[in-house]
């Protein structure tokens, strides 16, 4: 292969192993208040005590 290839491989498999890098580093940094963390807890506990009743009701 000319020089030309491998110096393009080489630049494609840095920009790829760049962006995966980039992803990990940004990756859960969603920063969320309290008061929303707290409604969001609440509506999953209604959630999930629907669907164990829905459950229950399966069951019967």
């Amino acid at each position: 292969m000319p020089m030309i290839g491998w110096l393009f491989l080489l630049m494609a498999f840095g920009l790829v192993l760049g962006s995966l890098l980039m992803l990990r580093d940004s990756a859960n940094k969603m920063p969320i208040d309290k008061e929303r963390l707290k409604r969001i807890k609440e509506r999953q506990a209604e959630l999930e005590a629907e669907e164990a009743k829905e459950a229950e009701r399966k069951k019967d």
